[in-house]
């Protein structure tokens, strides 16, 4: 099925059991010598014959399914329609609201674009879904937005970027939303902005979901989303904006750190597996408190992803005090003083399968690397950018948490108005 999404409806392929990123190499070995687990025919013999048999036609054909969308379901009873909503996969499977013609015309009202001007694509499973401004505008309404939403809402179907990865690893997003219409539609950024109770979050986090469904073409198990668990967050994504009227005198807006004037509207997409590791504390020195943590074998913490601080307005305070005068300069701390030896990284690494192989083959880095002392010490992260500072939350305790978030792009609300 998934060679058929992709356009190879004839693929040649084999199987073998699954994963095989961890397992030693005997076992691989077993697995080439063992029989297909799908159609019990020796794995060699497939590779063989899969390389050396001549190509047909049919082979050769390169042909994508075409997916016939009715514009309009058609009048039904609501029971019914919400019915035929679950049993087509076009939902996260709570109630939605049913996108009436009526509806999605007044969703239309909040961007000056026309309704049938194409918006981009998304890739949650293993096609793109190409789509225009009334089918990201359907759902919208089946999110619970509102007019005013709907510039943010365009802007993340315009991304490219789906909210639901299909990665075996089960990872997430995060999203922060920055400028001037965090206050014009209301968004929490103080008490309780990773919670459930702000209209615009719920509603913006929700539909980023859904985008990933309908429009990116993913979310169903086993066929074009692989997660071996899933992941909380897929139910209604990390999203908040970021407390800008809080941020200490030096220290910057998360969008005005990559490059947007202060007065845009912006949103900001992380990927990582929403592992966050939380910290009240009142330690006088926050940054090193902080730098434990970054020391951790946190997922990402052996060179392999990024690292996102959400600070309480009081902790990024208290790093003011502490001698950084902006979010640069903590990041930097943090890049320059979480280090681990390459024992250390190799041991890790080992394990997991990928940076021995891409040393071997001359991958930077990583072939260096092979050359030195296991003693040699290098940096957890890769560099700076991928360490970032987030100002959210309402005063109430000097609390943080830290997660291996990897900022993947920022992109302009605005341009959707």
């Amino acid at each position: 099925m998934h060679a058929r999404l992709v356009g190879k409806p004839n693929l040649r392929f084999t199987f073998v059991p699954h994963p095989v990123s961890r397992v030693p190499s005997e076992r691989c070995n077993e697995y080439l010598k063992g029989n297909d687990p799908v159609t019990g025919q020796p794995v060699v013999e497939e590779l063989v014959e899969a390389l050396i048999k001549p190509l047909s036609g049919d082979d050769s054909a390169s042909r994508v399914i075409e997916k016939k969308v009715s514009r309009l379901i058609g009048p039904d009873t609501e029971a019914n329609l919400q019915q035929y909503f679950i049993e087509n996969k076009m939902t996260d499977y709570l109630p939605i609201i049913l996108p009436t013609e009526e509806k999605v015309a007044e969703m239309l009202k909040g961007t000056s674009h026309k309704p049938y001007e194409p918006v981009g694509e998304l890739r949650s499973g293993y096609e793109a879904g190409a789509f225009d401004v009334e089918r990201v505008a359907a759902n919208a309404v089946m999110a619970g937005a509102k007019p005013e939403h709907f510039p943010v809402i365009l802007a993340m179907a315009a991304s490219g970027i789906a909210a639901i990865s299909t990665s075996t690893q089960s990872f997430s997003r995060f999203i922060i939303i920055n400028g001037p219409i965090r206050k014009e539609i209301n968004m929490n950024s103080g008490v309780g902005a990773m919670s459930p109770f702000n209209q615009a979050n719920s509603v913006l986090a929700r539909a980023a979901t859904l985008l990933s469904i309908n429009l990116g073409m993913g979310g169903v198990p086993n066929l074009t989303y692989w997660g071996s668990q899933g992941n909380i967050s897929d139910w209604s994504h990390a999203l908040c904006a970021e407390n800008e009227e809080n941020l200490p005198p030096g220290w910057k807006p998360f969008h005005v750190q990559k490059g947007f004037d202060a007065g845009e509207s912006v949103v900001s997409f992380f990927h990582g597996y929403t592992t966050m590791h939380h910290k009240n504390t009142y330690e006088s020195n926050k940054h090193e408190s902080m730098l434990r943590l970054a020391n951790m074998n946190l997922p990402s913490g052996v060179y392999k992803s990024g690292l996102c601080y959400l600070l309480d307005p009081t902790v990024a305070e208290d790093l003011v005090r502490e001698g950084f005068p902006t979010k640069d300069s903590i990041s930097q701390y943090i890049f320059e003083n979480a280090k681990l030896t390459l024992k250390e990284f190799w041991n890790y690494h080992l394990v997991e399968g990928w940076s021995l192989p891409a040393a071997q083959k001359g991958v930077e880095p990583y072939a260096s690397w092979l050359k030195l002392p296991p003693e040699t010490v290098i940096t957890r992260y890769r560099n700076v950018d991928e360490i970032s500072m987030i100002v959210v939350g309402g005063r109430t305790n000097d609390f943080w948490q830290v997660g291996d978030w990897r900022h993947m792009g920022s992109f302009s609300i605005d341009e959707w108005r």
